[in-house]
């Protein structure tokens, strides 16, 4: 049987848990007080309500700093827990959809992925047929291309849209994130339309032939 040895993390040593005869200290206000011996240099901490703490147990002398230890221990939970908040674990997020879908259901489930990709998880959109919905594929690549298209300004395309038996699938990840530009805009100058986007969903007489 093999042994796993675990390695420890060092314990902070604090006041009378030094255990070491002379200590260069550090003030409160991070200035150099210099070597001391250890039991000055706790009653220096203690005369100013602070705590004596170790903070270089392996430098010759171990090096010492007067601070608020309680305060101390606070603030570094606080900004880890702070930093944990902000650490987002990507999932996978799905959209089903049918090659006939109504415009309403579909705009529903595009803003559904939006909302996903906005928080920063991946969506696999999928488009799933049914019986004689085979024999008109082209419809189901029409409608994903389209869904690319208009998620195409906060996602980038990690999986291109690929068949899989009654099913076509493509799968998005959210954009990286851009630094903002502010542009700087003349008085004189128009705002620029955005040029009309043609639809690539098919049409109702496209619809009634499938």
């Amino acid at each position: 049987m093999t042994a796993i040895s675990v390695i420890k993390q060092p314990e902070v040593r604090v006041n009378e848990r030094i255990r070491v005869p002379q200590v260069r200290v550090i003030g409160d206000d991070g200035s150099q007080v210099g070597v001391l011996a250890v039991r000055e240099a706790l009653a220096m901490a203690q005369s100013r309500g602070l705590d004596l703490v170790e903070v270089s147990p392996t430098a010759r002398p171990p090096v010492c700093r007067i601070m608020d230890y309680g305060k101390f221990k606070y603030e570094q939970n606080r900004r880890a827990r702070k930093a944990k908040k902000k650490q987002h674990h990507m999932q996978l997020k799905e959209i089903k959809m049918r090659p006939k879908i109504e415009d309403h259901d579909y705009d529903f489930k595009v803003q559904h992925a939006r909302n996903f990709l906005e928080g920063r998880d991946k969506v696999k959109v999928t488009v799933t047929f049914r019986g004689r919905e085979m024999a008109h594929q082209d419809i189901g690549f029409k409608l994903i291309q389209q869904v690319l298209a208009d998620l195409a300004d906060v996602s980038t395309v990690e999986s291109t849209p690929r068949s899989e038996g009654r099913t076509l699938s493509a799968v998005l990840m959210p954009k990286p994130h851009q630094p903002v530009k502010t542009a700087v805009k003349s008085e004189d100058q128009e705002p620029q339309r955005e040029p009309a986007v043609r639809p690539l969903r098919e049409t109702a007489g496209e619809k009634s032939a499938g």
